[in-house]
């Protein structure tokens, strides 16, 4: 057993979801001994981090143990002792992986051939809209039929990115809302189905230190590549942390933190947190309660103006982010924190944060759902909170890239049944086919344009025909669709939100 080190790679027993054994393939990132007993960090390849746990020494495979290979020396350059020899320059390849754009401006219109209305089957389980449900051109039978007519222009190749957020899948559908006349809206005229983290022409690039969150992994080491936290109690909640977090290192090896559910300070034990409920006066999040709906409420948190409270949120949130890096100057974000209200007070279930002031429409920097509340709609309500206020400001938006896994599917999911919402709600006039173009459900929406063609492109309802883009509904759609509506109870009431846009570029200072 004294052959395990660091850095070896072997098969490790460990359950699957299915509650079956597998031997999946895993590196060791740490040894420690307790007690005379050897227990391995270990991380399985192509598995998320999250998954990353201590084991014993029976759930290694010996047999299949792959040493990790000697770093060679650093060759010399020039014959000067201690230089490194120079990079070689890298080929960027411009556009190579978002494909061709779509030109702007871009006018679809859509056709439908309304059937006769059907109920929906109630009880089915709630199948998540893929493209493996989507029709083909020729498929055998369609319920709906919608007719994309649109000058002769390529369509853009896909746009799904590599975005690996954090969310249930269940959620909040929303109300197709007509677009109000007056209102200005920010429109992007570029029409590129590029990320949009990278810059113009295709060079990634860099994170800002202000502002974005994105994290460029470059800090990455095996210190927080590993879980420091063991366990949380937030109020009635005990979490088991999925990645690092940066608290301080005296409360790393404790074996539960102790959290204020309300402040969200962190103590290191039971009698410390009781002490500290006895002078916390809180029972809210700090800051301006915006929005109100039986026991839902929101609450808008200044960065700067509460920056204790923000920042101690940031690393609760780390526990649960992997792709987000921690800034400790929290004064360009604003936070909005979902409660749940009951007789104690308001429960923290989830927030989001935004930038102040983005450049790149950007409407979301992070978000979380908290573990205990995952897989109940919560997290769909978060999206359609983001995108309620970007309504009011008069603007689309869009998340900061990287999402997580998690965070991905929700809003993919999201965009899917409120784009598909839209559609299928549309209404013949004067006995011609109703028309709409991706600006329209755009402006209607708030949902940045080209997320709303790389939604449709998941979807796979894109397909040319005899000159015009073909939208094709199919049956396994709408009835996938149906049965989602269901079962979305939470939603978002526009007549609950209590809030007035700033104008934050004419303050001298956040």
């Amino acid at each position: 057993m004294g052959e395990v080190t660091e850095g070896c790679r072997l098969p490790v027993l460990r359950r699957n979801q299915d509650n079956e054994d597998e031997w999946p393939l895993a590196e060791i990132l740490s040894v420690k001994d307790i007690s005379g007993r050897k227990l391995f960090y270990v991380h399985y390849i192509d598995f998320n981090k999250r998954l990353d746990e201590w084991v014993t020494h029976d759930r290694l495979d010996l047999k299949k143990i792959q040493f990790p290979k000697k770093e060679a020396k650093t060759p010399t350059k020039n014959g000067l002792p201690g230089s490194r020899p120079g990079s070689p320059e890298r080929e960027v390849v411009r556009g190579a992986a978002s494909g061709k754009t779509l030109p702007i401006p871009v006018q679809i219109t859509l056709r439908f051939n309304l059937p006769k209305e059907r109920e929906a089957v109630p009880g089915e389980p709630d199948q998540p809209l893929s493209s493996s449900s989507c029709v083909q051109p020729n498929h055998r039978t369609t319920k709906r039929k919608v007719e994309v007519v649109s000058p002769a222009t390529p369509v853009p190749a896909s746009t799904e990115t590599t975005q690996a957020s954090v969310f249930p899948q269940n959620g909040s559908a929303r109300r197709a809302v007509a677009a109000q006349p007056g209102r200005k809206r920010k429109s992007n005229c570029l029409g590129t189905d590029e990320d949009s983290q990278d810059s113009s022409d295709g060079i990634p690039s860099a994170p800002r230190m202000t502002g974005s969150l994105v994290s460029d992994r470059s800090h990455d080491d095996i210190i927080t590549r590993m879980k420091n936290i063991e366990c949380i109690e937030l109020g009635r909640h005990r979490l088991k942390p999925w990645y690092f977090s940066p608290y301080p290192q005296e409360l790393t090896t404790l074996p539960v933190l102790y959290l204020c559910e309300f402040c969200l300070k962190y103590v290191k034990s039971l009698k410390c947190l009781q002490r500290h409920l006895t002078k916390c006066d809180l029972r809210h999040p700090p800051g301006n309660e915006i929005y109100r709906k039986g026991t839902i409420s929101f609450f808008e948190i200044d960065g700067r103006k509460n920056k204790s409270y923000s920042q101690n949120l940031c690393l609760l949130a780390k526990c649960f982010l992997d792709h987000k890096t921690l800034y400790y100057d929290t004064d360009p974000f604003l936070f909005y924190v979902m409660t749940e209200y009951d007789c104690k007070g308001f429960h923290i279930v989830g927030y989001f944060s935004k930038e102040k002031e983005s450049t790149e429409d950007y409407n979301v920097a992070c978000i979380l759902t908290l573990p205990p509340y995952q897989r109940r709609g919560y997290g769909k309500l978060l999206i359609e909170f983001s995108y309620e206020l970007s309504k009011v400001e008069g603007k689309t938006g869009t998340p900061e890239k990287p999402l997580s896994d998690l965070g991905l599917l929700s809003y993919r999911s999201y965009w899917s049944q409120t784009i598909l919402e839209i559609l299928m709600n549309l209404k013949s006039e004067n006995g011609e086919r109703p028309q709409i173009t991706i600006n329209e459900i755009s402006e209607i929406t708030s949902i940045k344009k080209e997320d709303v063609i790389s939604t449709l492109q998941y979807l796979n309802l894109i397909n040319y025909y005899k000159g015009q883009y073909i939208l094709t509904l199919s049956e396994d759609i709408v009835d996938g669709h149906e049965r989602a509506m269901l079962k979305r109870i939470l939603r978002i009431d526009s007549k609950c939100l209590h809030f007035t846009p700033k104008d934050w570029s004419k303050r001298g200072k956040w």
